[in-house]
């Protein structure tokens, strides 16, 4: 089950899955999204059926009541899209993961992966950052203590801004980046295999790990070190990850090539102190050594809050430092009290000595 949670979880969702079912709180914005199955949830006000959440994620959290066993029953082995920085994917999966942290412990086979799409902080609005800063400070951070979520894939706006990609280019990218990784169970089935296995429950069961999850791959060189490829091969699309807690890796080896370089591998993830799951397959189609890693690291949300923070404190410096250069400086007027106090004096009929007694009683003179 592929579930969309907002606009932009929507769009990406159904892109993966033609059969994905979609949440919003406008109906207008379910109509756009050609998906097959679609759930309006409903907001207090009428208008907001229409104009959707406006970027204020109390409206999808208050929308999710009308959604809740619903949504709880579907995201049971499934895989979710929604964006942290808008107001009904932010406002609805955090009161969703604030409801999953209530619940007994949830078995592998029911836990809901999460794939996140987090704002370019230095180029997106000061809203959908602080809708993230909340998002991954509060619910993201409850859910992962308590171990009741799969995989998050914590996607970044980063590549699309700085490469300057259309959205649904930039969405393509990263659906089928996703694809690459959820294609290992199949690849280990339909091809030759000549090491290890990973087979389809055991894929199902990495996912369900609790942890925040960065994929990638690449054609290997056996001649050169793995973790050198590795680093300089880490996927664009997703934060950059951390130490790896688990691994996890596919090796297709062309035509008559020797398997023996996956040892490379997992003494990598050795001296890392992970043991790896991995499969070796033959694959005719390829030229070179084609490898798909996936590393499991348990960053604290308040890590993430911190690179947030200092990018949106960074920007606030900047606006107020700009209010600054703009505000308009008055010219400085040299007035000579006496003399305009004459004039004055005189304009109103009083007399010169009248206007100075003045001035000196209330001590200006």
């Amino acid at each position: 089950m592929t579930l969309g949670i907002g606009g932009a979880g929507s769009r990406l969702a159904v892109k993966l899955d033609p059969g994905a079912t979609i949440v919003n709180v406008s109906q207008i914005e379910l109509e756009k999204t050609p998906a097959e199955h679609r759930i309006l949830a409903m907001v207090h006000a009428a208008r907001g059926q229409l104009q959707g959440s406006r970027k204020d994620p109390a409206i999808g959290r208050a929308a999710f009541a009308s959604v809740k066993d619903e949504l709880l029953a579907l995201c049971r082995n499934s895989l979710l899209f929604a964006s942290t920085g808008g107001g009904t994917g932010s406002g609805m999966t955090a009161a969703l993961l604030e409801e999953l942290a209530t619940r007994d412990d949830i078995p592998p086979t029911e836990k809901a992966v999460f794939a996140l799409l987090l704002p370019h902080a230095e180029r997106e609005s000061a809203e959908y950052v602080n809708n993230t800063l909340d998002f991954l400070r509060g619910p993201l951070s409850l859910a992962i203590d308590t171990g009741n979520t799969g995989n998050i894939f914590l996607f970044s706006n980063r590549l699309k801004f700085e490469s300057r990609l259309p959205e649904d280019e930039y969405n393509t990218m990263l659906v089928d980046s996703l694809q690459v990784f959820l294609a290992i169970p199949e690849k280990c089935a339909q091809l030759d295999l000549l090491d290890g296995h990973i087979d389809p429950e055991d894929f199902s069961l990495f996912m369900s790990r609790p942890y925040f999850n960065h994929f990638t791959y690449f054609e290997f060189d056996p001649a050169k070190p793995f973790g050198e490829q590795l680093r300089s091969n880490l996927n664009p699309l997703l934060l950059l990850p951390d130490n790896p807690i688990e691994a996890l890796f596919l090796l297709e080896v062309p035509a008559d090539a020797d398997p023996a370089p996956f040892y490379d591998l997992i003494d990598f993830f050795v001296d890392q102190e992970v043991t790896p799951s991995y499969t070796v397959v033959r694959n005719s189609q390829r030229g070179k050594y084609f490898v798909t890693v996936s590393l499991l690291y348990s960053r604290k949300p308040a890590e993430l809050v911190e690179d947030f923070s200092r990018i949106s404190e960074k920007r606030a410096r900047a606006k107020v430092r700009k209010s600054l250069e703009q505000h308009v400086t008055l010219p400085r007027l040299e007035v000579n009290l006496e003399r305009e106090t004459k004039r004055v004096g005189k304009e109103k009929g009083a007399t010169e000595e009248d206007v100075l007694a003045v001035l000196q009683r209330i001590g200006k003179l």
